[in-house]
């Protein structure tokens, strides 16, 4: 199973992707767990991503998609994987089935979106950032993370959607109730 997590922040896709993890036996790959374990190594690519995060810049999409390309080139990725947080855009999406392809693997099996409504996220954040103590989820900071992402991230909806790989589960409930969906629709 080849697959990919879509869905706001906030939407559950952490806590989903681990749980696909353990029924699929396959990783799987954060884009920012990649980045912070290729900085940890001290790759080539991780020294870069360093680089622009301590100057508090976006990672560049190029070191992105070859950490990325490296973490799929890896044997335990082979048999599948979960990809959350990549691709972000169609753009992403394109340069990823160009990847596999070149990799020798099959390529993208199911998108999954977790369809979870924006006041819904907004709760679900606030409440998080309350828990947890992080002084950076304010409500409007969070409303642009979901503009962020339905501008450049939910075109990926389309873009799968014309290929039959679109599977849309009700992302609230309780977990294991979402897991069920989940799992429902890849059948």
């Amino acid at each position: 199973m080849r697959m990919v997590l879509l869905g706001a922040p906030g939407s559950g896709k952490g806590t989903q992707g681990e749980k696909l993890v353990a029924h699929f036996g396959i990783p799987k790959i954060s884009t920012g767990d990649a980045l912070r374990a290729a900085v940890a190594a001290g790759t080539e690519l991780g020294l870069k991503a360093k680089a622009a995060m301590d100057a508090g810049q976006l990672v560049d999409n190029a070191i992105v998609i070859g950490i990325v390309e490296e973490r799929l080139n890896q044997p335990d990725a082979r048999k599948g994987f979960i990809l959350d947080g990549f691709p972000r855009n169609t753009a992403q999406a394109e340069v990823l089935d160009e990847m596999l392809q070149r990799l020798g693997q099959a390529p993208i099996d199911r998108a999954v979106h977790l369809a979870v409504d924006d006041e819904e996220i907004i709760r679900r954040l606030l409440d998080r950032a309350e828990k947890e103590g992080r002084a950076d989820d304010k409500e409007d900071v969070i409303r642009h993370r979901i503009k962020v992402y339905n501008d450049e991230t939910h075109p990926l909806l389309d873009y799968y959607a014309k290929q039959d790989k679109v599977r849309t589960v009700v992302g609230v409930g309780g977990l294991e109730e979402i897991f069920q969906r989940i799992l429902e629709a890849l059948k």
